[in-house]
């Protein structure tokens, strides 16, 4: 089982349908998986018809997927953003900053990592550094 993690807390995942690697997504696909290594413009045709993209994070040490949610808006994608992984707390902001709209964790990690912890930084586009050095 897993938690999606949002500014809000911790929630089960309503998003109704199935998520599947992008080698395996079919024209129809509504929801794909990226691993960290794929390249968002294998998508750049097909945005407008996603309702989701999940962002595979293998270790909490393993920045890609940041990089690739900021590509994917970039690209002009609108539809929800996961992280999903071994993405833990401190990193929090930095995915929200980067365009995810919510991370997917595991129950195992949900335990050592509350949810207290999680919404502490939930507050992650007041406090950031260039905010206050914009504020001067």
């Amino acid at each position: 089982m897993s938690v999606i993690v949002t500014d809000n807390g911790f929630q089960a995942d309503d998003f109704d349908g199935d998520i599947v690697a992008l080698a395996e997504a079919a024209e129809g696909a509504v929801a794909v998986e990226l691993a960290p290594d794929a390249d968002p413009q294998a998508l750049a045709g097909r945005l407008p018809t996603l309702q989701l993209i999940a962002v595979e994070f293998p270790s909490f040490a393993d920045g890609r997927g940041f990089t690739t949610a900021r590509q994917l808006r970039l690209m002009g994608f609108t539809g929800r953003l996961r992280a999903r992984g071994h993405v833990i707390s401190d990193q929090y902001a930095m995915a929200r900053r980067s365009g995810f709209d919510e991370v997917e964790i595991s129950d195992d990690l949900a335990a050592r990592q509350p949810e207290t912890e999680w919404k502490f930084r939930a507050d992650w586009d007041r406090h950031d550094y260039q905010a206050r050095l914009r504020a001067g």
